[in-house]
C-alpha cells in the first residue's frame, strides 16, 4: 500500500517547509486506483457519520462528509504513519508558542485523550465540489483537544477531472498585512498545513501566525479531496 511508505518522506526537508513557508507538499501519498476507491465511497451512504452542505452554513458552496467506524484501510494507515513524524513537529511549535500541551509519540494515545475529554466522533473527511463550488477561510476545531498539524490529498486529477479549484492558505501575521499561498496537487499528493497557527521567528523570539485555509472556486468539473484531521470531534 502506498500509505506505508509515509515514514520514508523526506521529513527534515518537509519540517524545513513548514517552518519556513507554512505549509509542505509530500511525494504521492495514494495511487490512483486508492484514490478512485475513496472517491467512490462518497456514493455509499453506509460510509459516513455525518453530511455537511457547505452553503447551509455558509462555509461556502460544495459538500462534504465524515467518515464513520470502522474508517478505511488506507485513512487509518495514513493517520498512523505520519502523526509520529509530526508529533515532534506539533510539540516544538509549542514549546516555541509557549503553549502548555504536548503530544504523544503515537497516534492512539492522543486519540485516548481526545476521547477522555468526549471527542470520540471520527474526523477524516471527503469533500466534493462542483463547478462555482468554493469553500470559506476557516480553521478545523472540534473541540479543546486539535492536533495543530492536518493535511488533504487531491483525489481527483487537475485539468481532466477539473479546472480552478486551487488551495489557499491565508496567514494572519502580527502588526502587518495578511500573506496568502495558493497550491495545487497532482493525483495522489498532499499538502501538510497548520490546524490553527505556527511559530515565526522575530528578533525578540518567536510570535504566534494564525493559519486559516479554504478553496477557490471551482470553474469546470468535480474536485474530490481527502482531508485527515488527526484529533477527534465532540
Amino acid at each position: 500500500m502506498t500509505t506505508t511508505a509515509a515514514p520514508d518522506w523526506d521529513w527534515p526537508a518537509l519540517t524545513a517547509s513548514l517552518n519556513q513557508h507554512g505549509h509542505a507538499i509530500t511525494p504521492p501519498v495514494l495511487t490512483p486506483a486508492e484514490c478512485a476507491d475513496l472517491a467512490a465511497r462518497y456514493d455509499q451512504p453506509e460510509q459516513w457519520r455525518s453530511t455537511v452542505d457547505m452553503a447551509r452554513y455558509r462555509f461556502g458552496s460544495g459538500q462534504y462528509k465524515y467518515f464513520n467506524h470502522p474508517l478505511p484501510d488506507q485513512v487509518t494507515a495514513l493517520r498512523e504513519a505520519c502523526y509520529p513524524h509530526l508529533a515532534p513537529i506539533a510539540n516544538t511549535w509549542h514549546e516555541q508558542l509557549r503553549l502548555p500541551q504536548r503530544f504523544p509519540d503515537h497516534l492512539k494515545d492522543y486519540l485516548t485523550t481526545c476521547h477522555e475529554a468526549g471527542q470520540t466522533k471520527p474526523t477524516p473527511l471527503v469533500l466534493r465540489y462542483g463547478p462555482g463550488d468554493y469553500n470559506c477561510l476557516h480553521q478545523d476545531i472540534y473541540g479543546v483537544h486539535a492536533f495543530p498539524l492536518q493535511l488533504m490529498i487531491m483525489l481527483s486529477q487537475v485539468n481532466k477531472d477539473y479546472t480552478g479549484g486551487e488551495f489557499v492558505l491565508v496567514e494572519n501575521l502580527p502588526r502587518a498585512q495578511s500573506r496568502a499561498r495558493v497550491t495545487t496537487l497532482r493525483q495522489g499528493q498532499a499538502v501538510i498545513w497548520p490546524t490553527r497557527h505556527r511559530p515565526g521567528q522575530g528578533t525578540r523570539g518567536h510570535y504566534r501566525i494564525t493559519v486559516r485555509h479554504g478553496v477557490s472556486p471551482i470553474h469546470t468539473g468535480q474536485r474530490q479531496t481527502l482531508g485527515i484531521i488527526f484529533h477527534d470531534a465532540a
